[in-house]
């Protein structure tokens, strides 16, 4: 890889000794604790100069103890320079008293994220509660991540659509199917969403949407295109999301196939998307 510096958007730390994290029982992989020692081991050699940290699905009850414990990772080492906290959105206008608290805990906090991948309606991210808390973030200079499948990309139109100054990124370019190579509705759906300026998407999450044994670059490569096609050098972020990525690939492997895949881009795009996208929308 060439040495131009790096912003990972999309970093998990935890410590499921600490923090009750249902979705990791029965992952001998993942079932540990990784922290920032671990993370600099995976990449070392390259030139990473910040992470974002992502909340990582504790149980909600933990959340806020969660948000203080990425605070105190931060406070010992300055490569984590920003957090993305989770958020009980759904709640709608009682979510207000939860975000006051939340920004209470650091300055370092610069977003908050609901995953609702899981979600069995469709239209969970539309609903008028979750619109009604998505809307205060401006006020708590706060973004939103949205981490989705890519069945409910309709209803996350929706809601950005009616959130004009709240600024969104998406995660995972909405996880497609790559593994089963299905490009509709996946592919007019994000060009729907990249057409509303409020939103950025990340480069992020794709190998673990492929087939984890198998894939190849040339699997990810149209989705990749498309997505560069759609929301331009401007909206995209490259994120590891490690450790997750190990399900599928080392981190050094995503992050160098990545640089081939945009070995076409000239200098100034690359660096958008290695690095400075993220420090614009993060504020770092």
């Amino acid at each position: 890889m060439r040495e131009l510096p790096i912003v990972d958007a999309h970093v998990h730390l935890w410590d499921p000794t600490l923090f009750r994290m249902p979705w990791l029982d029965g992952s001998r992989r993942l079932n540990r604790p990784y922290d920032l020692a671990d993370y600099r081991e995976q990449t070392a050699g390259l030139p990473v100069e910040a992470i974002v940290y992502l909340q990582v699905e504790v149980t909600p009850a933990y959340a806020l103890l969660e948000a203080r414990w990425a605070a105190e990772r931060a406070a010992s080492d300055d490569l984590l320079r920003a957090i993305v906290a989770w958020a009980p959105l759904e709640d709608g206008e009682a979510c207000r008293t939860y975000l006051e608290a939340l920004v209470n805990i650091s300055p370092l906090i610069k977003g908050v994220r609901r995953v609702t991948q899981g979600e069995g309606d469709p239209e969970f991210t539309s609903r008028p509660g979750f619109v009604t808390a998505v809307r205060m973030l401006p006020t708590f200079g706060l973004s939103c991540d949205l981490c989705l499948s890519h069945p409910q990309l309709r209803s996350a139109i929706a809601l950005v659509r009616q959130c004009p100054d709240t600024q969104f990124v998406l995660d995972h370019i909405a996880k497609p199917d790559i593994k089963g190579q299905l490009l509709e509705p996946w592919r007019a759906r994000m060009a729907e969403l990249a057409s509303l300026p409020n939103v950025c998407c990340k480069i992020s999450g794709m190998v673990t949407e492929a087939d984890h044994a198998n894939w190849t670059p040339d699997d990810l490569a149209p989705y990749l295109a498309h997505v560069l096609a759609v929301f331009g050098e401007d909206r995209v972020l490259y994120g590891g999301d490690w450790p997750v990525v190990l399900n599928a690939s080392p981190y050094r492997r995503w992050a160098e196939t990545l640089d081939s895949l945009i070995a076409h881009l000239p200098e100034t795009a690359k660096r958008k998307l290695w690095a400075e996208n993220a420090r614009r929308f993060y504020r770092l």
